[in-house]
């Protein structure tokens, strides 16, 4: 960046410690030190980080509930020159996390955007957990619903890397057991924090250990692949669940899934019941 670039208003992306606030690295405490203002998902929490490292910034606090009327007024204050700094509670932001449509804002207003390099939950959770790297995908948090989330851990053809709620994992797993009990699964907790803890078994021994064990924490839980072939079978159990539950009868139910998705209607049939 030549120094005519660096007088331009910008806003700068800067990751933030997912729990050990030594993680942060040279270039983002630079960037926080010498911005114009920083805008924050917390700033109680972004202060924390800034008084460690003794650094006093304007902060703003963007999140869901104000990123759209935030938006407006930090592009106006970029267009003047000013450069912006965006952090998120921890990791870095736009990870499930809050500034996207301040970053797609810049990016349509032809303000300049750099994005710095650092920690991040997710893929320090899926280096941890053992599995494979070369094909992952993350999917945010998981969903509630049982019938996208069965959905979801079948049709899965690489490894999948998702944030849980500790009061749900075990129930979750508890999904994935009763389709895959085999299927090797890995569940980091507290990630580079004092209890930190990445734990690696198959979903059914995991999820033995979490329904006598309830954890507490931020959790990342990292899934192996489903097997090939299982997808289809699992979405058509999952359409034959949901007539069930509307009030269909199990059998006719099964017959119809089954013409649509070529899934034998005996198979769903019985995958029905033993789930039951």
């Amino acid at each position: 960046m030549t120094p005519a670039e660096a007088a331009v208003g910008r806003l700068v992306v800067c990751p933030t410690p997912i729990g050990n606030l030594e993680d942060v690295t040279p270039r983002v405490l630079a960037a926080l030190a010498s911005a114009d203002v920083v805008a924050c998902e917390d700033t109680r929490h972004t202060k924390v980080l800034l008084d460690r490292y003794g650094i006093r910034a304007r902060l703003v606090s963007v999140h869901e509930h104000n990123e759209g009327s935030r938006a407006e007024e930090l592009l106006a204050r970029m267009r003047a020159g000013a450069v912006v700094a965006l952090v998120s509670d921890a990791g870095t932001p736009l990870v499930s996390d809050p500034g996207f449509g301040l970053v797609r804002a810049c990016v349509a207003a032809g303000i300049g955007l750099e994005v710095l390099p650092g920690p991040s939950a997710v893929v320090t959770a899926v280096v941890a957990s053992g599995l494979p790297v070369d094909s992952w995908r993350f999917v945010g948090f998981l969903p509630r619903s049982r019938r996208q989330l069965e959905a979801l851990l079948a049709d899965t053809p690489e490894t999948l890397v998702a944030f849980e709620s500790p009061r749900r994992l075990a129930a979750t797993l508890g999904v994935l057991a009763a389709r895959d009990p085999g299927r090797p699964v890995a569940v980091c907790r507290e990630l580079t924090k004092l209890h930190e803890e990445v734990r690696r078994g198959t979903a059914a021994e995991l999820q033995a250990h979490y329904r006598e064990s309830p954890p507490r924490g931020e959790l990342v839980l990292v899934c192996g692949a489903a097997p090939p072939g299982r997808a289809q079978r699992e979405e058509g159990l999952a359409a034959v669940r949901e007539l069930v539950e509307a009030g269909a009868k199990a059998r006719p139910a099964a017959a119809a899934v089954a013409k649509l998705t070529g899934v034998g209607a005996n198979e769903l049939y019985r995958a029905l019941t033993a789930g039951r």
